[in-house]
Protein backbone atom coordinates (compact mmCIF):
# COMPACT_ATOMS: atom_id res chain seq x y z
CA UNK A 1 0.00 0.00 0.00
CA UNK A 2 1.32 3.53 -0.83
CA UNK A 3 2.63 5.62 2.67
CA UNK A 4 0.61 8.46 3.60
CA UNK A 5 0.74 11.68 1.48
CA UNK A 6 1.03 9.69 -1.54
CA UNK A 7 -1.57 10.46 -4.59
CA UNK A 8 -4.09 8.73 -5.25
CA UNK A 9 -4.10 6.64 -8.64
CA UNK A 10 -5.80 8.96 -12.02
CA UNK A 11 -6.49 5.25 -14.10
CA UNK A 12 -6.51 6.13 -17.39
CA UNK A 13 -7.86 4.01 -19.81
CA UNK A 14 -4.74 3.01 -21.90
CA UNK A 15 -4.40 1.79 -25.53
CA UNK A 16 -3.81 -1.49 -26.30
CA UNK A 17 -2.17 -3.61 -29.52
CA UNK A 18 -4.63 -3.89 -31.81
CA UNK A 19 -2.30 -6.19 -34.47
CA UNK A 20 -4.70 -5.84 -37.55
CA UNK A 21 -4.98 -2.17 -37.24
CA UNK A 22 -1.06 -1.54 -36.08
CA UNK A 23 -0.18 -3.80 -39.30
CA UNK A 24 -2.87 -1.81 -41.49
CA UNK A 25 -1.53 1.27 -40.12
CA UNK A 26 1.99 0.49 -40.84
CA UNK A 27 1.91 -0.88 -44.21
CA UNK A 28 -0.34 2.14 -45.60
CA UNK A 29 2.50 4.75 -44.17
CA UNK A 30 5.67 3.13 -44.49
CA UNK A 31 6.56 1.32 -47.30
CA UNK A 32 9.87 -0.34 -45.87
CA UNK A 33 6.99 -2.10 -43.59
CA UNK A 34 4.35 -2.74 -45.75
CA UNK A 35 6.71 -5.39 -46.98
CA UNK A 36 8.46 -6.51 -44.29
CA UNK A 37 5.42 -6.92 -42.24
CA UNK A 38 4.25 -9.15 -45.55
CA UNK A 39 7.58 -11.52 -45.32
CA UNK A 40 7.05 -12.27 -41.22
CA UNK A 41 3.67 -12.48 -41.12
CA UNK A 42 1.35 -11.82 -38.12
CA UNK A 43 2.28 -9.91 -35.05
CA UNK A 44 2.76 -12.55 -32.47
CA UNK A 45 4.38 -11.46 -29.10
CA UNK A 46 4.64 -13.18 -26.32
CA UNK A 47 1.78 -12.52 -23.62
CA UNK A 48 2.10 -9.17 -22.17
CA UNK A 49 1.80 -9.26 -18.30
CA UNK A 50 3.60 -10.75 -15.02
CA UNK A 51 3.87 -9.27 -11.51
CA UNK A 52 5.89 -6.46 -11.56
CA UNK A 53 8.71 -6.99 -9.19
CA UNK A 54 9.29 -10.65 -9.98
CA UNK A 55 9.49 -9.08 -13.79
CA UNK A 56 11.79 -6.01 -12.90
CA UNK A 57 14.11 -8.09 -10.66
CA UNK A 58 14.33 -10.60 -13.87
CA UNK A 59 15.47 -7.61 -15.76
CA UNK A 60 17.98 -6.72 -13.27
CA UNK A 61 19.30 -10.60 -12.97
CA UNK A 62 19.39 -10.82 -16.69
CA UNK A 63 21.60 -7.62 -17.53
CA UNK A 64 24.96 -8.47 -19.12
CA UNK A 65 24.69 -12.18 -18.68
CA UNK A 66 24.21 -14.85 -20.93
CA UNK A 67 20.16 -16.37 -20.59
CA UNK A 68 21.39 -19.70 -19.58
CA UNK A 69 23.97 -18.32 -16.88
CA UNK A 70 21.31 -15.53 -15.77
CA UNK A 71 18.59 -18.08 -15.46
CA UNK A 72 20.51 -20.52 -13.26
CA UNK A 73 21.35 -17.18 -10.82
CA UNK A 74 17.68 -16.72 -10.76
CA UNK A 75 16.63 -20.09 -9.90
CA UNK A 76 19.01 -20.15 -7.11
CA UNK A 77 17.49 -16.34 -5.55
CA UNK A 78 14.18 -17.95 -5.81
CA UNK A 79 15.49 -21.50 -3.78
CA UNK A 80 17.27 -18.97 -1.48
CA UNK A 81 13.66 -18.27 0.01
CA UNK A 82 12.68 -21.89 0.05
CA UNK A 83 9.52 -21.94 -1.74
CA UNK A 84 8.40 -23.83 -5.16
CA UNK A 85 9.49 -22.84 -8.17
CA UNK A 86 6.59 -20.91 -9.01
CA UNK A 87 7.18 -18.97 -6.05
CA UNK A 88 9.01 -14.99 -6.13
CA UNK A 89 10.10 -13.71 -2.75
CA UNK A 90 8.16 -10.12 -2.00
CA UNK A 91 10.19 -7.56 -1.64
CA UNK A 92 10.41 -7.21 2.06
CA UNK A 93 11.04 -11.20 2.10
CA UNK A 94 14.56 -9.76 -0.45
CA UNK A 95 15.07 -7.31 2.07
CA UNK A 96 15.12 -9.43 5.00
CA UNK A 97 18.40 -11.50 3.50
CA UNK A 98 21.93 -9.94 4.16
CA UNK A 99 24.62 -9.75 1.03
CA UNK A 100 26.12 -12.75 1.82
CA UNK A 101 23.18 -14.67 1.61
CA UNK A 102 22.53 -12.79 -2.43
CA UNK A 103 26.13 -13.11 -3.18
CA UNK A 104 25.96 -16.55 -2.69
CA UNK A 105 23.38 -17.45 -5.16
CA UNK A 106 25.37 -15.39 -7.89
CA UNK A 107 24.65 -11.78 -7.79
CA UNK A 108 26.96 -9.55 -8.35
CA UNK A 109 27.42 -6.36 -5.32
CA UNK A 110 25.84 -4.16 -8.29
CA UNK A 111 22.80 -6.42 -8.49
CA UNK A 112 22.74 -6.79 -4.90
CA UNK A 113 21.96 -3.30 -4.77
CA UNK A 114 20.63 -2.92 -7.65
CA UNK A 115 17.49 -6.00 -6.62
CA UNK A 116 17.85 -3.83 -3.18
CA UNK A 117 17.04 -0.26 -4.54
CA UNK A 118 14.19 -2.00 -6.36
CA UNK A 119 12.19 -3.52 -3.42
CA UNK A 120 12.82 -0.36 -1.43
CA UNK A 121 10.47 1.18 -4.12
CA UNK A 122 8.04 -1.47 -3.74
CA UNK A 123 8.18 -1.78 0.25
CA UNK A 124 7.47 2.32 0.46
CA UNK A 125 4.77 2.49 -1.98
CA UNK A 126 6.67 4.50 -4.65
CA UNK A 127 6.40 2.06 -6.99
CA UNK A 128 3.57 -0.70 -7.41
CA UNK A 129 1.09 -2.52 -9.87
CA UNK A 130 -1.39 0.29 -9.12
CA UNK A 131 0.79 2.95 -10.36
CA UNK A 132 2.30 1.14 -13.27
CA UNK A 133 -1.47 0.89 -14.63
CA UNK A 134 -2.13 4.61 -14.03
CA UNK A 135 1.09 6.04 -15.53
CA UNK A 136 1.63 6.84 -18.70
CA UNK A 137 4.91 5.76 -20.42
CA UNK A 138 7.30 8.82 -19.32
CA UNK A 139 5.90 8.73 -16.23
CA UNK A 140 6.96 5.01 -15.85
CA UNK A 141 10.01 5.90 -17.11
CA UNK A 142 11.26 8.52 -15.01
CA UNK A 143 10.23 6.43 -12.01
CA UNK A 144 11.93 3.11 -12.75
CA UNK A 145 14.88 4.99 -13.85
CA UNK A 146 15.09 6.09 -10.14
CA UNK A 147 15.92 2.76 -9.17
CA UNK A 148 19.60 1.89 -9.10
CA UNK A 149 20.48 -0.13 -11.97
CA UNK A 150 17.47 0.59 -13.80
CA UNK A 151 18.08 2.68 -17.04
CA UNK A 152 15.86 4.07 -19.65
CA UNK A 153 16.17 0.97 -21.99
CA UNK A 154 15.28 -1.63 -19.27
CA UNK A 155 12.39 0.84 -18.55
CA UNK A 156 11.13 0.60 -22.21
CA UNK A 157 11.29 -2.58 -22.37
CA UNK A 158 9.58 -3.50 -19.23
CA UNK A 159 6.66 -0.68 -21.36
CA UNK A 160 7.16 -3.40 -24.30
CA UNK A 161 7.24 -6.61 -22.96
CA UNK A 162 4.79 -6.77 -19.58
CA UNK A 163 2.83 -4.00 -20.25
CA UNK A 164 2.11 -4.27 -24.06
CA UNK A 165 2.09 -0.24 -24.30
CA UNK A 166 1.72 -0.06 -27.65
CA UNK A 167 3.75 2.93 -28.95
CA UNK A 168 7.04 2.62 -27.30
CA UNK A 169 10.32 3.18 -29.63
CA UNK A 170 13.86 2.76 -27.85
CA UNK A 171 16.24 4.53 -29.98
CA UNK A 172 18.88 3.68 -28.28
CA UNK A 173 18.39 -0.26 -28.53
CA UNK A 174 21.49 -2.13 -30.52
CA UNK A 175 19.30 -4.61 -32.91
CA UNK A 176 16.97 -2.32 -33.36
CA UNK A 177 19.10 0.39 -34.78
CA UNK A 178 20.69 -2.92 -36.64
CA UNK A 179 17.59 -3.55 -37.99
CA UNK A 180 17.09 0.31 -39.62
CA UNK A 181 20.24 0.75 -40.94
CA UNK A 182 19.92 -2.66 -42.88
CA UNK A 183 16.14 -2.25 -44.11
CA UNK A 184 16.36 1.12 -45.16
CA UNK A 185 19.46 1.27 -46.73
CA UNK A 186 21.91 3.50 -44.15
CA UNK A 187 25.28 3.92 -44.37
CA UNK A 188 25.82 3.47 -41.13
CA UNK A 189 24.04 2.94 -37.27
CA UNK A 190 21.12 5.68 -36.95
CA UNK A 191 21.77 8.34 -34.37
CA UNK A 192 18.86 8.72 -31.68
CA UNK A 193 17.23 12.00 -34.17
CA UNK A 194 17.29 9.55 -36.90
CA UNK A 195 15.52 6.55 -35.28
CA UNK A 196 12.50 9.33 -34.10
CA UNK A 197 12.29 10.24 -37.36
CA UNK A 198 12.06 6.70 -39.24
CA UNK A 199 9.49 5.97 -36.50
CA UNK A 200 7.62 8.92 -36.76
CA UNK A 201 4.83 7.01 -39.69
CA UNK A 202 4.47 4.16 -37.31
CA UNK A 203 3.09 6.39 -34.48
CA UNK A 204 1.00 5.03 -32.59
CA UNK A 205 1.83 1.56 -33.17
CA UNK A 206 6.01 1.69 -32.63
CA UNK A 207 6.06 -1.07 -30.38
CA UNK A 208 4.52 -3.55 -33.14
CA UNK A 209 7.06 -2.03 -35.68
CA UNK A 210 10.06 -2.41 -33.29
CA UNK A 211 8.90 -6.50 -33.01
CA UNK A 212 8.76 -6.45 -36.79
CA UNK A 213 12.39 -4.82 -36.79
CA UNK A 214 14.11 -7.19 -34.43
CA UNK A 215 12.10 -10.27 -36.47
CA UNK A 216 14.55 -9.21 -39.30
CA UNK A 217 17.45 -10.12 -37.71
CA UNK A 218 16.19 -13.48 -37.48
CA UNK A 219 15.09 -14.53 -40.99
CA UNK A 220 16.41 -14.01 -44.60
CA UNK A 221 14.17 -11.15 -45.94
CA UNK A 222 14.02 -11.73 -50.13
CA UNK A 223 16.42 -9.33 -51.90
Amino acid sequence: MANAGTKPYRFVMHRTIDPVAAVAHLSANDPVMGRLTAVVGPFTPRPAGGEPFRSLTRSIVFQQLSGKAASTILSRFVALFGEGAEFFPAPEAVLAKGDEQLRAVGLSRQKIASVRSLAEHFVNGELSAGHFEAWEDEEIIAHLTRVRGIGRWTAEMYLMFHLGRPDVLPVNDVGLNRAIQQLYGLAGPPKPPDVLRAGEPWRPWATVACWYLWRSLEIELPG
